[in-house]
């Protein structure tokens, strides 16, 4: 009974670590968001917390998922060679029930307990992640994050209709800004990485294209995702204070790109890539402070 005890939590932490949750947290973070913008005012917190529980739990389903695939590809590389999938701590029939179970009961909690139509959209999100792009774009396309993108882009989107039961055009803005950032957010990895991607097969940009391309292209892409962060203001979704916040936190995001576009470094690209993530995470903290501002005045 005692080695069982000490056994269980060691297990319970490498199930956890299947789930991807700091990957997960900022999923979660702009789902939320997503349903903060929906409404008036604060949502009800039943709807909030059932809504968050169901969209976390299909996540972390579809990561696991993902370690399963990917076990040939995270033995190859530094960042996740020592996952439990690869080093065979938890078997792949264990991973699939996991993933299956937990997967199934954020579903399920979606359905009952927020909306069919968040329900619906959720499991459409799982099957983008974890089928087309885990299984049939990443190992064959350098457009990969490109096209995959569309199911990280999707969690605002998600809270919405959680809260609304509805997609209105305000919900695919958030999903065109995820979706523009997704490529130079992951191309700044791919480049200080490529050696690892090119030893593992895998086909991204900086791979098939050389490193050039990519830098051509983050840069490219880092000027549309500036053009996108206006768009909520353009509509008149948010007011002076989203414009300041994106502006400042484009601006900088921009001088990162043209930074690795003019005299690239690994260690700059890191930084860009971790810069990236919390662009992403401001950007959507301001949409949710400039909603709020017109009722903390009144």
């Amino acid at each position: 009974m005692l080695q069982q005890a000490t056994v269980q939590p060691g297990v319970a932490v490498q199930f956890w670590r299947l789930t991807k949750p700091r990957v997960v947290s900022l999923i979660v973070f702009t789902a939320v968001i997503g349903m903060l913008l929906a409404a008036p005012a604060i949502p009800p917190a039943g709807l909030l917390l059932a809504a968050t529980a169901g969209i976390a739990l299909v996540a972390g389903a579809a990561a696991a998922f993902n370690c399963l695939v990917e076990q040939r590809i995270d033995a190859a590389m530094a960042r996740t060679r020592g996952r439990p999938t690869v080093i065979g701590t938890i078997t792949d029939a264990q991973v699939l029930l996991f993933s299956g179970v937990v997967g199934g009961l954020g579903l399920a909690i979606l359905w009952h307990a927020v909306n069919p139509l968040t329900m619906w959209l959720t499991l459409g999100t799982f099957v983008g992640y974890a089928i087309v792009y885990t299984v049939i774009l990443k190992p064959r396309t350098p457009q990969n994050i490109v096209i995959g993108g569309a199911s990280g882009a999707m969690p605002p989107l998600l809270g919405w209709a959680a809260v609304t039961g509805d997609v209105t055009y305000q919900p695919l803005l958030l999903f065109l800004i995820i979706f523009a950032w997704t490529p130079p957010h992951f191309w700044a990895l791919a480049l200080y990485r490529r050696k690892e991607y090119a030893r593992a097969g895998v086909p991204m940009l900086p791979v098939t294209h050389g490193e050039e391309f990519t830098r051509l292209q983050t840069l490219l892409y880092t000027l549309l995702l500036t053009a996108v962060t206006l768009l909520p203001f353009a509509t008149a979704m948010t007011g002076f204070f989203y414009l300041g916040a994106a502006l400042v936190l484009d601006a900088v995001f921009l001088a990162y790109a043209v930074a690795i576009w003019k005299r690239y470094s690994d260690a700059l690209a890191k930084r860009a890539f971790a810069y990236s993530i919390f662009y992403l995470a401001a950007l959507f903290a301001a949409l949710m402070v400039d909603h709020y501002l017109p009722l903390l005045s009144s």
